[in-house]
């Protein structure tokens, strides 16, 4: 999105230092990332971005979003004096989709669980058939937001806009910038519940979305989640929705899961019926595949186009990464995040991996999950002696990992108990050919670096 700093004053109520008609080619808020001609917006975080300007600008900024005069926001010529930086993000972004963005039709993404994937899928879908741009990674709330639209071309016909929420608020705050035509929530589950107040508050504040969308808008939900009838009555939206059963106004269904876990679907549409094998790996993901192929199809994609881009799609980052190592072992990531759904789904993909001489899992903690938590952990234990685990890792202390192991124990399960990723390594040895290995817990545990370690000790990948 190329603008002129005159423009960006106007937008966030600043104030140029330089040339005004100084064009920046895009927008960053981390100086390392920062391209050659972009506007480095110096964001005032857990770290101050006005102390890595002259990084930005040595990386070739063109420009900076600044909110004081320091030492490091005067090495930069070119600049927009602002108030506060993130306000003047989401005014800036605000005024983006109210005026450069304006004939495009955005689709907000949320849920507890399977929002990136679900962009993953409808990136790719669309992809073949209409001019679309999706939020990198898993940038969903005030920052990643405002960050995609900034990112996407003038003349874009659709943005996908994935959003995340901790609290009560946050996804009316960033569809009230976005402005989504159209809204997909993958389902209510229980991630972040500690914050939202369990199902009932998390149904509350993905709604949200569909609050944002008004009568004129389309609202895309998940037949088989059980929040779905009370999601339909809250909103005055078109809805459809997309699920294994034949009450679904899409219907998916598993048609095989190979050893890969890539699953081979049928797809049943008023749009046309066809087969594909999906790109991301997982039984789990027919669900988000099904809610991504109605909006692409909705949108005017072709269904040969929708089942190409859903063979396509890659999914982001460690997760159900699966890769083979030169010494045989087959190590699961699946490290990004966990819940209770999402700890069931990998746990099922470790059982459907083929070949398997035996299966063992590093499991950390789900945080965030509420008063369930203990309980949870518990039925995590003793699923994974049901999906066929030999031995756990267990990572941590206190009670949740304790109920844990103990249900894992009681199944005659070996449980290893551990107090960090670091010590997970350790406790790894002795893998030999066709042990599989899955890796799985909350982002803060960071067992990312025990499954690039087990790749790494076992030869790489091959």
């Amino acid at each position: 999105m190329e603008l002129t700093l005159g423009e960006i004053a106007v937008a966030t109520h600043g104030s140029v230092r330089g040339d005004s008609e100084c064009v920046v080619s895009g927008f960053s808020n981390d100086s390392r990332a920062v391209q050659v001609g972009e506007c480095f917006v110096a964001i005032i975080g857990e770290r101050d971005g006005h102390k890595f300007i002259r990084d930005a600008i040595t990386r070739g900024a063109a420009a900076a979003v600044v909110s004081h005069d320091d030492q490091g926001a005067l090495a930069c010529d070119n600049a927009v004096v602002v108030q506060d930086t993130l306000v003047a993000l989401l005014d800036l972004a605000r005024w983006v989709r109210m005026d450069r963005l304006r004939a495009a039709r955005v689709v907000g993404i949320t849920g507890s669980t399977g929002k990136t994937s679900t962009k993953d899928f409808l990136a790719s879908a669309l992809s073949q058939a209409l001019s679309s741009h999706a939020n990198i990674d898993s940038f969903n709330n005030e920052i990643g937001l405002p960050m995609t639209l900034l990112s996407a071309p003038a003349d874009v016909e659709v943005v996908v806009c994935e959003m995340g929420a901790r609290f009560a608020g946050n996804i009316a705050k960033l569809c009230e910038i976005a402005k989504p035509n159209i809204g997909v929530i993958t389902n209510i589950g229980s991630a972040h519940g500690e914050h939202l107040g369990g199902s009932e508050g998390i149904a509350r504040v993905k709604g949200e979305l569909l609050d944002a969308l008004g009568v004129e808008g389309l609202a895309i939900l998940c037949y088989d989640d059980p929040s779905t009838a009370r999601l339909r009555r809250r909103t005055t939206a078109h809805v459809l929705t997309a699920g294994t059963t034949t009450n679904a106004d899409i219907q998916v269904k598993l048609l095989a899961l190979g050893s890969d876990l890539k699953a081979r679907i049928a797809l049943s549409t008023d749009w046309g019926n066809f087969e594909t094998e999906l790109g991301i790996r997982g039984a789990h993901q027919i669900t988000n595949a099904a809610l991504a192929a109605t909006v692409a199809l909705f949108l005017g994609a072709e269904p040969s186009a929708v089942a190409e881009g859903l063979a396509a799609a890659r999914g982001s980052s460690w997760r159900m990464d699966l890769a083979r190592t030169v010494k045989g072992i087959t190590v699961l990531n699946d490290s990004y995040n966990a819940n209770p759904h999402s700890m069931r789904a990998a746990l099922q993909g470790l059982a459907g991996v083929g070949g398997a001489r035996r299966r063992v899992a590093v499991l950390g903690a789900m945080r965030e999950i509420g008063a369930s938590s203990v309980d949870d952990h518990a039925v995590i234990g003793a699923m994974a002696a049901d999906c066929g685990v030999a031995k756990i890792i267990a990572v941590g202390s206190g009670p949740d990992m304790d109920a844990l192991a103990s249900a894992a124990m009681a199944r005659d399960v070996e449980v290893v108990r551990v107090v960090d990723a670091q010590a997970a390594l350790g406790s790894l040895d002795g893998l030999d050919d066709h042990d599989v290995v899955l890796v799985k817990a909350s982002r803060v545990i960071g067992l990312e670096v025990v499954a690039q370690a087990l790749i790494d000790l076992n030869g790489g990948t091959r």
